[in-house]
C-alpha cells in the first residue's frame, strides 16, 4: 500500500485527503487508553466530526487554534489554500481534524506525515506533528481521539513507525497511548533556520 492521499479513488478535491482512510480504523487495539470508548466514528458526542482537513476551514478557525500550539503569523485565506493544495498534491500529509458542527468551528487537529524511505524494504515512516485542542474543549479525551486517530491511520498506511517530538510535561500522556521513549535514541536536536516573521 502506497502511503499517500489518492488511495481508494477520487475523493472531493476540499479534502485535504480521502476521507474514506478514515473508515474502519482498528481502534481494538487501542480500546484500553479511552474510557469510555470513543472513535473517529462515534467520537462520543453527536456535533463532534472527525475528518481530513479541508479548504474552507480557514473560515472554521483553524488557524486561530493552531495559534493555541506556536506561532502562526498574519496568514491570508489565499496562503491559506496555495499551501493547502501544495500539501494536497504532494499526498503526504494527513492534516486531521475534529469539528464542532453546531458551531462550524475546528476544535482539535493532528498532522500526519509519511516519509518514503529505502530502508524496511522501501517501506514509509509515519512522524505525528502539530496536535491541539481548543483549551475550552478539554476534558472530553478530544487529545487522545485525535492522537490515536492519526495513529492508527499510520497504521492502515502501512508505516513501519510512527514518530513524535514533545515536551517533557506531555510524555506521560503519549506513554498512555503507547508511545515510548527509543532506548538508546530518546534526544531530539534541531538547527532553527532565522524566522522570516
Amino acid at each position: 500500500m502506497v502511503a499517500n492521499n489518492r488511495q481508494n479513488g477520487d475523493f472531493h478535491p476540499s479534502y485535504l485527503y480521502n476521507p474514506e482512510l478514515l473508515v474502519g480504523l482498528d481502534w481494538k487495539s487501542v480500546q484500553h487508553s479511552l474510557k469510555p470508548s470513543i472513535t473517529n466514528e462515534d467520537p462520543g458526542e453527536d456535533y463532534f466530526l472527525v475528518r481530513p482537513l479541508r479548504i474552507d476551514d480557514y473560515d472554521k478557525g483553524f488557524l486561530q487554534l493552531i495559534v493555541q500550539l506556536t506561532t502562526v503569523g498574519d496568514i491570508t485565506k489565499a496562503q491559506f489554500e496555495a499551501q493547502f493544495l501544495k500539501m494536497q498534491k504532494a499526498g503526504c500529509y494527513f492534516v486531521t481534524v475534529i469539528e464542532d458542527i453546531r458551531h462550524s468551528k475546528i476544535i482539535g487537529s493532528a498532522t500526519l506525515v509519511t516519509e518514503l524511505k529505502f530502508i524496511h524494504q522501501c517501506g514509509n515512516r509515519a512522524r505525528l506533528e502539530d496536535v491541539v485542542v481548543n483549551n475550552t474543549y478539554r476534558g472530553k479525551q478530544l487529545g487522545k481521539l485525535i492522537v490515536l486517530t492519526v495513529t492508527l491511520l499510520a497504521k492502515k498506511l502501512e508505516c513501519y513507525k510512527m514518530s513524535l517530538d514533545c515536551k517533557d510535561p506531555l510524555i506521560p500522556f503519549y506513554k498512555s497511548l503507547g508511545y515510548m521513549l527509543e532506548p538508546g535514541n530518546a534526544n531530539t536536536m534541531i538547527l532553527r533556520y532565522e524566522s522570516k516573521l
